[in-house]
Parts: structure tokens; C-alpha cells; sequence
């Protein structure tokens, strides 16, 4: 994912904020506790090697839309959604023989993308 993708969707959160018109009503202290978390939570994984930095990135710029309860969900579905990646993709590599290419091959901010608009659209459908 472009840095600059995630910077402008940082921006454009930041100013939501500024401008109070917040979707979810996050103050600041909410949108930036949550990004703060989003960005020192996932840290050590890109520290480690397990994670690309724009994961990290991305998940502080999701935390600044979300605020800090629904990413802690976020970050349990994705991880969920992750593994069932890995399993199916490792049962793929099995079947057809083919092997790993890259380092780094789940997406980690794809899988954090996609259960947010799961979440939104529950969201959106309960209210």
C-alpha cells in the first residue's frame, strides 16, 4: 500500500476530527489514543520481521477512523481472517507443489480493511 495513500487517509481523519464532523463522534483523545495503539501494537511484529510497515501504518491511520474498541475488534478478526489465509494458502502451495515467493505474503492490512467494513456495515445495519 502507497505511503502517501495512508498519509491521506490519516489527514483526512485528522481533519474530521478538527472539523467534528467524525463519523463515529471519536474526540481526540479516542482517535488518538487509537492510533498511537494501532501503531505501538503492531510495531513489534514489523520489528520482527512477521510485518510490513505499511500494516503498521495502516493500522494507525484505521485507528484514528475508529477509535480504540472497534480496532481491538478489528485486529481479532483480521487476525482471524489472516490465519485462514495462511491455512488456505499453505494448503494450496500443497496441492499444486508451488513454493513461497515472497517474505511476507498475507496482507495483513488487506484482512484489516475487510473485517472494518464487515464491522461498518453491521454497524450501519443495527442502527
Amino acid at each position: 500500500m502507497p505511503n502517501f495513500l495512508v498519509l491521506l487517509g490519516a489527514a483526512f481523519a485528522v481533519a474530521a476530527v478538527a472539523l467534528n464532523r467524525q463519523p463515529l463522534g471519536l474526540t481526540w483523545q479516542e482517535a488518538g489514543f487509537a492510533a498511537l495503539a494501532g501503531f505501538a501494537s503492531l510495531l513489534l511484529f514489523y520489528l520482527l520481521g512477521l510485518m510490513g510497515a505499511a500494516d503498521v501504518k495502516f493500522a494507525a491511520a484505521l485507528g484514528l477512523w475508529i477509535g480504540p474498541w472497534p480496532l481491538l475488534w478489528v485486529w481479532v478478526g483480521a487476525s482471524l481472517l489472516a490465519g485462514l489465509h495462511a491455512l488456505a494458502l499453505l494448503a494450496w502451495r500443497h496441492h499444486t507443489g508451488l513454493r513461497r515467493t515472497r517474505k511476507r505474503e498475507i496482507p495483513y492490512a488487506a484482512h484489516m480493511a475487510a473485517v472494518t467494513m464487515g464491522w461498518l456495515a453491521w454497524q450501519h445495519h443495527m442502527s
